[in-house]
């Protein structure tokens, strides 16, 4: 038997706030219709709820740190995250005082995922057409903000922005220190800097075998060891998928927004169409979507806990679904999916 107790594992949504610009529904109805998702996973006993940064017609999400102060004003206890926050585009100064900022409101609930981003829109709007080293830009203002989140007033220089010299920085969040998670997707450099600083990783897995990502997690794991911060470590899956009392609803309801989303952004990257069969293979236990009725959605959560021993999953339904659906989905993660999964994580640690 083990000695302590670990934490419980946790489970949680994110959102782009997918929306469509030419169908029915208001671009003020959508963010109505988000706030009320985030209140309903406080209230069946979600533990994180994030929100993306984008900059498209097609995403609503362009400010996270504002829905998410929204949310923190109507809910309780559920952890409130960007996922991500692209930070080569945006100042750390003002990213942490935002995020300082949510602290506050919700009593202590914020988090920073910060990442590189699964889209390049945002250089262009914000820094021009001049070539970047996206690399290098990131793991600067990464450490900006890093260093902000430990001391109040910092002594910094940098390429990105103004030098700081000793300013103090304000507010100061509820958290110490404020989490900052890493967003990584298909980058082992990134699993490595994740685990090097002793950062929490969130791992997108969105296609593929999930034991194609295994080295991922091994990697951060041990980079985290070489640089002493193995005490820290922290995994999150995050992945797509929707609930439904059935595995055929969950499935026949899901596939046209998944299909829609996935060929729109095929078609900007040179990707072949989504079809049904890639569809239902990704839907099996081997694949990356969580689609299906809660037993089978929790079933391959604690497949994939076998891989990668991760203490979080974070579930993202992409494409417009109608509210009512995505509200029903989101109440089965809570109340059906859940239990089943810390039961049996909490089970595993005993052992």
């Amino acid at each position: 038997m083990s000695s302590s107790s670990p934490a419980p594992f946790q489970l949680g949504l994110h959102s782009f706030v997918d929306f469509d610009p030419d169908g029915a529904g208001s671009a003020e109805q959508r963010i109505r219709d988000l706030l009320e998702e985030v209140v309903l996973a406080d209230q069946v006993g979600l533990d994180v709820f994030g929100i993306g940064e984008h900059h498209r017609p097609d995403y609503l999400a362009s400010s996270p740190a504002t829905l998410l102060a929204a949310a923190a004003s109507l809910t309780r206890t559920i952890r409130l995250s960007s996922a991500v926050t692209v930070l080569g585009t945006d100042d750390p100064v003002r990213v942490f005082q935002q995020f300082a900022t949510l602290d506050l409101i919700s009593g202590g609930r914020a988090e920073i995922m910060a990442g590189r981003g699964s889209f390049a829109e945002s250089f262009p709007l914000f820094l021009g057409q001049q070539p970047f080293d996206y690399d290098a830009l990131f793991a600067e203002k990464l450490d900006l903000l890093l260093r902000l989140r430990e001391q109040t007033r910092v002594t910094w220089q940098g390429r990105s922005r103004p030098h700081l010299s000793g300013q103090g920085v304000y507010p100061r969040p509820v958290q110490t220190p404020l989490p900052v998670w890493l967003g990584v997707g298909g980058t082992p450099e990134s699993a490595v800097r994740a685990g090097r600083l002793g950062l929490p990783m969130a791992l997108a897995i969105i296609g593929g075998l999930p034991e194609q990502f295994a080295g991922f997690a091994q990697l951060y794991r041990e980079s985290a060891r070489l640089a002493g911060h193995s005490a820290q470590v922290r995994l999150s899956i995050n992945s797509h998928g929707f609930v439904a009392p059935s595995t055929q609803e969950a499935a026949d309801t899901y596939f046209p927004a998944h299909a829609a989303v996935m060929n729109r952004i095929g078609r900007e990257r040179g990707w072949p169409s989504t079809t049904r069969a890639q569809f239902e293979a990704g839907r099996s236990l081997r694949g990356a979507l969580f689609v299906g009725d809660p037993q089978e959605v929790a079933e391959k959560i604690l497949y994939q806990h076998a891989i990668f021993g991760h203490e979080r999953f974070l579930l993202q339904t992409v494409g417009t679904l109608p509210h009512a659906q995505v509200m029903r989905s989101i109440e089965l993660l809570g109340t059906e999916v859940a239990p089943l999964v810390r039961s049996e994580v909490a089970r595993r640690g005993s052992i």
